[in-house]
């Protein structure tokens, strides 16, 4: 289950409130780091606990940082400034969720949802995209089934000039052999001389 939400009053208890205290201070410190970080951003905190203890927190020189809040206060057109560089940013997002909503309407005519609102030249354009697209398509499964062919020919090379390397030491290993018999049949036939059918001095045998 989840955690239930804390109703945001003064915590009575000295004890629990110092505890409190410490953990949201220790939070919202590491915040304002992280925002300065994260979005090169000048971010000065100030911060009284309920004994009068300070503690404080600059991403460059709370000094530099006050100084330049009183700057900015003082002049109303830094202030004009920041003004116009909100409506900035808000028709910056406006204008990124326009976007948004064209490309995911745009993603579901090319499923061929929401094609009502089209008229027959619309139409007409969204086929010519998709036929297009299906043409890319095509060509990249070709390349693809092309270059697969290609490397199981290549495969099929290697193997049968494995099989060619490995027949002619079979064939070697099988000559071998066939001297080795040839040798040993020689040598087998030295060892038994055949016996001998001259005629003797006295003409007997």
């Amino acid at each position: 289950m989840g955690r239930g939400k804390i109703e945001i009053k003064r915590i009575d208890n000295t004890t629990s409130r110092q505890v409190t205290f410490s953990k949201r201070r220790s939070g919202l410190f590491k915040k304002a780091r992280e925002l300065s970080i994260l979005c090169d951003a000048e971010v000065g905190l100030l911060v009284f606990s309920s004994t009068g203890r300070l503690y404080d927190f600059a991403s460059t020189s709370m000094k530099s940082i006050i100084e330049r809040y009183n700057e900015t206060k003082e002049d109303p057109h830094l202030t004009m400034n920041a003004s116009s560089e909100a409506k900035l940013w808000q028709r910056e997002a406006a204008s990124l969720r326009q976007q948004l909503h064209n490309l995911q309407e745009y993603h579901r005519q090319l499923l061929g949802q929401q094609l009502s609102g089209l008229d027959v030249e619309d139409l007409q354009n969204l086929e010519s995209k998709l036929e297009m697209s299906l043409k890319n398509i095509r060509l990249r499964k070709d390349n693809v089934m092309m270059d697969q062919i290609q490397e199981l020919s290549r495969k099929g090379s290697l193997i049968h000039q494995e099989n060619m390397e490995l027949h002619k030491k079979v064939s070697l290993v099988h000559q071998e052999n066939i001297n080795l018999q040839k040798k040993v049949y020689k040598t087998q036939s030295n060892g038994h001389p055949t016996a001998d059918f001259s005629p003797s001095e006295d003409g007997k045998h």
